[in-house]
Order: C-alpha cells, then structure tokens, then sequence
C-alpha cells in the first residue's frame, strides 16, 4: 500500500494539480479527502483515474541491487530509497554518493552515523531540486 500511495502522490506532482484540485480527485474517486484514508480499491481507483488523465507511470530503472541492511538500519536505508525513487534515481547513485562521501564502495557497508549523513545529503539534494518531501 506504501508503494501505491508514493505513486498516487507522484502522479500528483507530475500532473501539476493543487491540493484543492488534488483533494476534490480524491473525494470524486474514492470518497475520501486524504490519501491516507484510502483503503485498497480506493487507492487502485485512483491509480486508475490518474492514469486516464495523463499520468504515465515511469517503470523502475533496474540499475544497482538494492542493499540488504542491518537490523538497526533497516528503517534509514527504507528512507534513503524512498528518497531515491521520489527523485528517479537507481541505488547506483547512493553507492556513488557513499563512495565519495565515506570511500565505502556500498550503501550496506556504511555505519549507522554515515547512513544517516547519505539521508541527509539526499533530503539536501531533494530541497535544492525543488522537491516536495511532505
């Protein structure tokens, strides 16, 4: 369900709509005034209505595995691709970024504190492109 309400919320974004705009969408299709209330087939609903106004989903790029972390990592590396897909960008990238950052070749390797300074600098980086984080 994350990954269908991250599309909805794309879809937004892409398609330029308001929050008016956005809000009334989702009352017409699904009966619900945030997408946080939408259940499955509400959320499909939507998907589908987005769709037939022009939004076309890109597919994801295949470049770079994504890292298996550990345990204590586990909720900053789901942030780190969360951040990643929201800017269209392969796990490739954050290999680079922490290549550069720390010199560690990949993400899986990095310390928690380091980790945490890639998230940042991809929330930074998200800012200075004039991207929507909330």
């Amino acid at each position: 369900m994350k990954n269908t309400l991250a599309k909805i919320h794309i879809a937004k974004k892409e398609l330029g709509l308001d929050d008016g705009t956005y809000r009334a969408m989702l009352q017409n299709v699904a009966g619900v005034r945030s997408a946080k209330d939408l259940n499955v087939a509400g959320a499909n609903k939507v998907i589908a209505h987005l769709t037939r106004i022009g939004w076309k989903p890109k597919t994801a790029k295949k470049v770079g595995r994504k890292p298996v972390p550990a345990k204590d990592k586990v909720r900053l590396m789901s942030k780190v691709e969360a951040l990643l897909a929201e800017a269209g960008r392969p796990w490739d990238y954050a290999h680079t970024m922490a290549a550069h950052m720390f010199k560690v070749e990949k993400v899986d390797w990095l310390e928690y504190e380091q980790l945490a300074s890639l998230m940042k600098a991809l929330i930074i980086d998200a800012k200075r492109q004039g991207r929507d984080l909330g």
